[in-house]
């Protein structure tokens, strides 16, 4: 079991693993959240450190390249994949292999950069144990994003995101994920948590119901972008409030 657990860390971040086949970590996505928590520690200690020594534009700037190293991008890939086929005009096959190409087109060129100019921007406006807060929060309800996107979509042609998506239509699984997400939320975040997690939960379905629109479902590189977006509406979120 210890392996199978490892094989979903190693999908979500960089760290290595023996296992790591789509059908194990399909099998224990509903512990998505508990590498969100892992991955929020790790950064969040390390903004709330840095934010007593430098600029707090320094600080997100090095916050948000630890981000892209210990998640290692992919899901920011799939953001880019998104923002391509939500931009190709034509069928939905044509939109679905818009994401497929290996070349990134100029919208998700630009999605990406105006999501790291929006993560740099908005983590500055924050310091302290708030940024690390934010951080956490933000990462616990990214990875609850994809598990609940999993659980109410379908796919929209079978790929990488078939599995989860079969997987999650048990709702004991979404159940456990949610207690994985909302105990950390509620504790640490309180009403500002509560928040985070309606916007969250609103992004998700806005993803869903565009999705499924444009494609006929989900995708993987779908999944990768709710990641990706719910991380910083959540983020805009606690620094708004």
């Amino acid at each position: 079991m210890f392996k199978e657990i490892g094989s979903v860390f190693s999908f979500l971040t960089i760290f290595p693993s023996s296992n790591s086949t789509l059908e194990n970590i399909a099998k224990y996505m509903y512990i998505f959240p508990l590498v969100g928590i892992t991955i929020g520690l790790l950064i969040g200690i390390f903004g709330f450190g840095l934010s007593f020594f430098l600029d707090p534009l320094l600080v997100s700037l090095l916050v948000v390249a630890s981000i892209v190293i210990v998640t290692g991008i992919h899901h920011a890939d799939g953001l880019a994949d998104f923002a391509d086929g939500l931009m190709v005009k034509g069928s939905k096959d044509k939109k679905i292999n818009a994401m497929k190409d290996l070349s990134t087109g100029s919208a998700g060129i630009v999605g990406i950069v105006l999501y790291l100019i929006g993560l740099v921007v908005t983590i500055s406006l924050t310091s302290g144990f708030d940024l690390f807060k934010a951080i956490l929060i933000s990462e616990i309800l990214a990875k609850f994003s994809m598990v609940l996107m999993a659980s109410l979509g379908n796919s929209a042609s079978l790929g990488s995101n078939s599995p989860f998506v079969k997987i999650m239509k048990d709702k004991k699984k979404l159940f456990a994920a949610f207690l994985l997400m909302i105990i950390p939320v509620l504790l640490i975040g309180e009403t500002t948590g509560l928040v985070m997690l309606g916007v969250a939960v609103t992004m998700t379905l806005f993803l869903l119901a565009l999705s499924t629109r444009s494609f006929g479902g989900i995708t993987g590189d779908v999944l990768g972008a709710t990641n990706e977006l719910t991380r910083l509406a959540s983020l805009m979120v606690f620094v708004s409030l």
